[in-house]
């Protein structure tokens, strides 16, 4: 009588460890997965701010024309960010015809690149 009863204790608390275990591993799972989340946040992030930063010195800071090499930076540089809205505003600015639609074209890049910064 005490060998069944004695199997069923040992079996009920290794039952209790799998669930206890499992509890573990998968809220450790779902962390790792939140930081690569947001890992991929932040290069994201990154990347924004750094053609930002190349537009502004090197666009809308310059006295005259961008030259062939610098167009060829912010072309590769806006591409390495992979986000369509992002390169759909940047070919708008591009193709501009004249000066007025340029500078809106300006505005609502900036303000793109503004929105696609996660806070979180």
């Amino acid at each position: 009588m005490q060998k069944p009863r004695l199997s069923f204790i040992l079996l009920v608390l290794l039952i209790a460890s799998n669930f206890l275990w499992g509890f573990f591993y998968f809220s450790q799972r779902r962390e790792l997965v939140e930081k690569r989340q947001a890992t991929v946040v932040q290069a994201t992030n990154v990347q924004v701010l750094d053609f930002t930063r190349l537009f502004i010195n090197d666009v809308l800071k310059s006295k005259g024309e961008v030259d062939f090499e610098k167009r060829l930076e912010l072309e590769n540089a806006v591409r390495s960010i992979k986000n369509p809205e992002i390169l759909a505003q940047w070919g708008k600015f591009i193709n501009s015809k004249d000066e007025v639609s340029a500078q809106a074209e300006v505005k609502n890049l900036l303000g793109t690149l503004i929105d696609k910064i996660k806070t979180k």
